[in-house]
């Protein structure tokens, strides 16, 4: 079962950076309260649009979804752990989630991926060469399960669009799913609406549990950062 983080109080911006710098992540209720969802992103960050449709999306469980979607995959079923855009050369840097309906028992789970890319052996991690499940752009193009960027390392994680694809990555891949399998992993609370969860996606992992059917209605948005503020 997974850990259940603290709600801390409200922090200024100097603050957030100096807790996601350490810990991969902050969980800060109330801080979107009154505010939309742009506007905090943009007062967090540089806010991104991933696709067409706007910075913000919205994330509500789906029985049935668009086919090549987590939603279209899993359903009402547990999300497993992942980083978003992981088949993207340069993922994003941060993801924010607001909360506009939650539950205390429907947390967003978090693990450090960092940690178990240590754990398989960075130097590994960095030859393991992995390519989309589907073509991007036109094309195939291989990422590494581990990059090294100017400001950091990326660590990038899904078993629903990444194979590998070479003898390094298969045994990496195999090495990084067992560790994830025993791995504690954290609940980040967020029930009231305005409470902001700020993931480093670099780093950090997260998933979702298994959707109840009275808890079909729990809704949150989403917006993508290059850089905090």
């Amino acid at each position: 079962m997974a850990a259940v983080a603290s709600k801390p109080e409200p922090a200024s911006q100097v603050d957030l950076r100096a807790r996601v710098a350490a810990d991969g992540y902050a969980l800060v209720p109330g801080l979107a309260r009154g505010v939309s969802t742009e506007r905090i992103a943009a007062d967090l960050g540089d806010p991104m649009t991933p696709w067409g449709g706007g910075v913000v999306q919205e994330l509500t469980p789906r029985a049935v979804s668009t086919p090549n979607t987590y939603s279209g995959i899993f359903g009402m079923g547990r999300f497993p752990f992942h980083t978003d855009l992981a088949h993207w050369p340069l993922p994003p840097r941060y993801l924010i989630l607001r909360c506009v309906r939650g539950y205390a028992d429907v947390p967003t789970l978090i693990l450090d991926g960092h940690s178990i890319a240590a754990s398989v052996g960075d130097g590994v991690m960095r030859r393991a060469l992995v390519r989309p499940r589907r073509p991007r752009d036109g094309g195939i193009r291989m990422v590494r399960l581990l990059q090294s960027e100017d400001v950091g390392d990326i660590v990038r994680w899904d078993e629903a669009f990444l194979l590998p694809a070479s003898p390094v990555a298969k045994s990496a891949f195999s090495r990084f799913r067992d560790l994830l399998g025993m791995a504690a992993s954290l609940g980040a609370v967020m029930v009231d609406d305005g409470d902001v969860l700020v993931i480093d996606n670099w780093r950090m992992l997260h998933a979702r549990p298994a959707i109840p059917a009275e808890r079909r209605d729990r809704r949150l948005e989403r917006v993508y950062l290059r850089s905090l503020a």
